[in-house]
């Protein structure tokens, strides 16, 4: 079962905080999980380890995902996203400080419904938001 909740999968303290606050400035009340590296956002999508408890750690409705995470990246986070026969029309917006064309082609190719670079500016986040949840 799905809920409200968002999972940020971020390395980098900046960027969860950045986020954060442009959430609060965008006046989105989803609640927020957030996981530092590809293995587990593996593993909270899975239910798995330290994650099998959905009560605390609910099915998000949507994940913003960095590409350059430690053990496994996130393009390979996508492609097992997308394997996943319950996640497959998730919405999976890449989040990132690449801008190049091949990270572009590449997220798009795996199946992402959106590729922002770092910093997302409030309104932006908003909208992106806003286009999948309606609120």
């Amino acid at each position: 079962m799905t809920s409200e909740t968002i999972l940020l999968v971020e390395d980098n303290e900046d960027d969860v905080f950045a986020f954060k606050w442009a959430l609060r400035k965008a006046l989105v009340s989803k609640p927020i999980q957030v996981v530092t590296d590809g293995r587990r956002a593996i593993s909270y999508l899975g239910g798995d380890n330290e994650f099998v408890d959905r009560e605390q750690f609910p099915v998000p409705f949507m994940v913003f995902l960095d590409l350059k995470l430690p053990y496994v990246n996130g393009h390979e986070v996508l492609e097992w996203i997308r394997k996943q026969p319950q996640y497959r029309e998730m919405p999976v917006v890449i989040l990132s400080g690449s801008d190049e064309d091949r990270d572009h082609k590449r997220a798009h190719e795996n199946g992402a419904n959106g590729y922002l670079v770092k910093p997302v500016s409030p309104e932006t986040l908003s909208r992106v938001i806003t286009s999948f949840c309606g609120n």
